[in-house]
């Protein structure tokens, strides 16, 4: 049954995606992507999501710690998360087909507010996981991606379905995590309050004990629940979004090295290169080329 439903999403998702790459549909919290061949690791953020692999398989390096998702698995981000992820198995007669869900975490306190039963709070979980995807899940996704082919039905049901998607997730062996980043007090729930602030503010100077104050937390709990969220410490994870950032304004905006250092908050070019090396495996002008090129 399940391989039934995976061969149909796989279908549905090729009908909407003619060309390589992401694909927004008319369902704004829905993202389709297809890629006829494997990749190279690639330097992303990603936010709360559900993501269904339809064909093909992608791996994802958090930290020092790798996750891989096919058509038997999910993946699960509960929080905004840098990371690194590849294509692993793609081809163009077969390509690997992805279809990557929002998810609306006033929606998981809503139905937890209506009484919904999960799992209890234990102490701060991983803020990505990968999980085997369960048949009633994967039936509301096909039906999300299907509504794509019925324009008119898209505005009534769209709100329904993510509900659903929403409702089978929490529900799940991976419910917990959305619930404890949705429960107030909770201290996953402080940690994603200080991931958006980091997200928000990540050229300033980071100050730990003033972040743990801000989320009401002492800064010994604040770094271990923070490392067990995002398996990195808070300025590991600042850095990281600093180096995408600069990263993305060389390469979309025009910015030299000097310029992008700057405005991402670093003060020193030459560290600024040496970490930029570290991170994407080349300083940051040849890198920057080498990306030209391949566009």
């Amino acid at each position: 049954m399940a391989a039934n439903e995976l061969a149909k999403l796989a279908s549905a998702v090729e009908r909407q995606t003619a060309t390589d790459g992401a694909h927004d549909t008319a369902v704004p919290a829905l993202r389709l992507y297809r890629f006829s061949a494997i990749s190279d690791l690639a330097a992303v953020v990603y936010e709360p999501s559900f993501c269904i692999v339809a064909q093909g398989a992608k791996e994802i390096l958090l930290a020092d710690e790798t996750y891989r998702y096919d058509p038997a698995h999910s993946l699960l981000v509960s929080v905004d998360l840098p990371v690194a992820a590849r294509v692993v198995e793609a081809s163009p007669s077969r390509p690997c087909l992805v279809v990557r869900i929002s998810l609306n975490l006033a929606t998981v306190g809503e139905l937890m507010a209506d009484g919904l039963s999960v799992p209890p709070l234990g102490s701060p979980a991983r803020g990505l996981a990968v999980s085997p995807v369960e048949p009633l899940l994967l039936d509301a996704v096909g039906r999300l991606v299907g509504l794509l082919d019925s324009p008119q039905d898209i505005a009534p049901l769209t709100p329904l379905v993510l509900r659903e998607i929403t409702y089978r997730v929490l529900s799940g062996p991976q419910g917990s995590r959305l619930r404890q980043i949705a429960a107030a007090g909770a201290p996953a729930q402080r940690i994603a309050r200080a991931i958006r602030w980091l997200k928000d503010h990540f050229a300033d100077p980071l100050q730990i004990k003033s972040l743990a104050k801000h989320v009401r937390m002492s800064p010994s709990a604040f770094h271990l629940h923070f490392k067990g969220v995002t398996a990195m410490s808070p300025l590991q994870y600042q850095k990281q979004l600093r180096l995408q950032e600069a990263r993305r304004l060389m390469l979309g905006e025009g910015f030299d090295a000097a310029e992008a250092s700057f405005r991402v908050g670093y003060e020193s070019p030459s560290q600024f290169s040496r970490e930029y090396r570290r991170m994407f495996g080349a300083p940051p002008r040849q890198d920057v080329a080498a990306l030209k090129v391949e566009v």
